[in-house]
This record gives C-alpha cells, structure tokens and sequence, in this order.
C-alpha cells in the first residue's frame, strides 16, 4: 500500500494554487529541490548527476537561510534537500534544516546516510517530515559495487539508521523514516532480504523503484533494462508489509519506462517547482541542468522575488510552451504524473458534468 502517494502525485491537495494556474496567474512554487553540496562521498553506478563533476561548492548558510525565509513568505510549502551531492556533507545542513523549519516550510532529506551519525540526526529529526535513504543492495559486497565505495559503508548505514528509529521513538518525533532501491540487474536477487532488513530495523517504508535515464548522465549501462521480468516481485513484497511497515513497489511507474507513452503533449508543472544546484543557480528543471534555456537566476545575485518574476524565467516558460518537445525528455521524470493531471484539467474531455 503507497499511503504516502510515491508512486502518483500529490498536486490534488493545492487546489487553490492549480486553479490560480488555470487562470493564467503567475503562481509561486510549492516545492523546491535544494542541492546544498555539489560533493559526494559516493560514485554509484547509476548515478543521474555525474555530469555535475561532484564539484566541491557548498551554497551560503546566510544566504540561503535569508532566501528560504523569503521563500517561505512568498509561499513555498516544502523543500527537499538532496541534489547533485550528498547534503550531509555540507557542515551546516543540520542548521539549514532547522532555519527551514523555523521558517514554516516543511523539510525532509534524501541521503545515503553514511555521515548519519546519531549526534546529527538528534539535531535533525524533530524538524524533519520524512528522511530517505538510497541504499541499493543487501549484502556489503553488492552495496559496494553499486555505490562503488567500501563494502563497510553498508554496516554504517544500517547501524546509523538502527541509530535513527531508536531517536524518533524515545522522542516521539513524526519523522517518517524511508528506504529506496533502484532495482537492477546486479541486485534484484537482494530486493526480499533487504526488505527484510528495513522491517526489522524499524524503518516505516522501503521504495522499490525503477531507473530513469538522465539526459545528460555519462553513464548509460542501464538505458535498456526492462522491467516486466522483475513484476512477481510485487506479490511477494507485499506479504512482507505489516501494519507499520510498507513496501513500496513502483509498478506504476516501471510500466511507464517499459512503454515510454506520455498523455500530454506540454510541460506545465514547472510553475509549481524548482531546482537549486550548489551553485545558487535556479532552475525550471533538474533533467536540463547546465541548459541556458532552463535558467532563471541566481541566488547570490537576485532575491528569490526577482528571479520568480524577472524576464529569464518569463522566456524560458515561453520557450518551453512553444519549443520543448516533452516526447524527448527524460522517461519518469518526477513531474511526470503532474503533467498528466494538469493536461487532464488544462484539456479536459466532454461530458465532464457527468460525475
């Protein structure tokens, strides 16, 4: 059961925000990817944003705290930190998550949690709605291979995260406490014990997910991977899951990289989010980082106010409604649910009023 809409959307429940849209306003986004780190302690195999160089930059505390409270008045309702590097990394992250919350906007964090350490998530998690952490193999060997780093980065991880569930329950915090695996050829033998393990430890969810090829990624030893030999593994997970426990298999999303169909034929989910890279670069998506076109500003130069209002974003939203061809973008990109709802809405069929 995906009682936490991973594998859907959850643009449903800002009604408000979507018909400002509808009507041709200029609306300010819901929620913002933010890369505080450009480094990582990790070269996955996988990896979306190694076009990115693992650059050692890390954005401005005072900076970015005084932007996010711009942000927040402005209607920013979440923020996730994670990016193109490990947002651990990056000394202040405990303070930037704090300053976050602090200034109303919900936080969480995706991680691969091998500086998790017990003293960081006491500081961390009372502010945190959910964490999650990328960890794509059961067994120290194959964990090491696919993060190509050192297998006893595995036991770090479980012993952190072990950490983690003992704070969130001697505390009562709500922060909801999540697994993810990319399933993959190397590792889709170790999906059912590394359930296993999730569960036990007191994780509250574990994400199967699919790959997605990125554009711009050097690698690309995974664009022709097929899904539908790996579908039995839906009924089996799902006899794992408890009632404090779910396992997340994204069938929705793996049939969609299988057929590659798109229903609309526009992007218009950009208006709802945004990317920040390490740099203080804003960008309308994260699939064309590097991309003039998808550029609207910087942080250090301009207030968050006058890069949402100022003329690069205005033609980078024009060019994308006039010139992107959505059928050459990224297959499963996030926004790609969102799409489907707002071509729903945007080109509704007849007969609507027949409910």
């Amino acid at each position: 059961m995906d009682k936490y809409r991973i594998d859907s959307h959850k643009l449903i429940y800002h009604i408000p925000r979507v018909n400002s849209w509808l009507k041709g306003e200029n609306i300010y986004p819901i929620y913002m990817e933010i890369s505080p780190s450009g480094d990582c302690n990790h070269r996955c195999t996988f990896c979306a944003l190694d076009f990115m160089g693992y650059q050692k930059r890390h954005l401005d505390v005072s900076m970015l705290k005084e932007r996010l409270s711009e942000m927040a008045i402005l209607g920013l309702k979440s923020v996730l930190y994670g990016g193109e590097g490990e947002p651990l990394i990056h000394e202040c992250i405990a303070e930037l998550i704090n300053h976050t919350k602090k200034s109303g906007i919900d936080v969480a964090l995706t991680t691969n949690a091998v500086l998790l350490k017990e003293s960081l998530a006491e500081k961390i998690m009372a502010d945190l709605e959910w964490l999650k952490v990328s960890i794509n193999g059961a067994t120290r060997d194959t964990y090491g291979k696919i993060h190509r780093t050192k297998p006893s980065d595995f036991d770090i991880v479980i012993k952190n995260l072990t950490s983690a569930v003992k704070i969130k329950r001697q505390n009562g915090y709500k922060c909801t406490l999540g697994m993810q695996i990319l399933l993959l050829p190397e590792n889709n033998e170790e999906v059912i014990k590394l359930v296993e393990i999730s569960r036990d430890i007191g994780m509250d969810y574990l994400v199967v997910k699919p790959y997605s090829q990125h554009l711009l990624s050097k690698t690309n030893r995974y664009k022709d991977i097929k899904y539908d030999e790996y579908v039995y593994l839906s009924d089996v997970l799902s006899k794992i899951s408890t009632k404090n426990f779910n396992v997340i298999f994204r069938m929705h999303t793996m049939k969609k990289w299988d057929s590659n169909t798109k229903n609309y034929n526009q992007c218009f989910s950009l208006p709802f989010w945004s990317y920040m890279d390490s740099g203080g670069n804003l960008w309308g998506c994260s699939a064309y980082l590097g991309d003039e076109r998808f550029l609207y500003g910087n942080i250090y130069e301009n207030s968050f106010k006058e890069i949402w209002e100022g003329e690069k974003r205005i033609r980078s939203l024009e060019w994308v409604e006039k010139e992107l061809d959505v059928k050459q973008c990224r297959v499963n990109c996030r926004m790609d649910e969102i799409n489907r709802y707002l071509w729903e809405l945007k080109y509704s069929p007849e007969h609507i009023n027949f409910i």
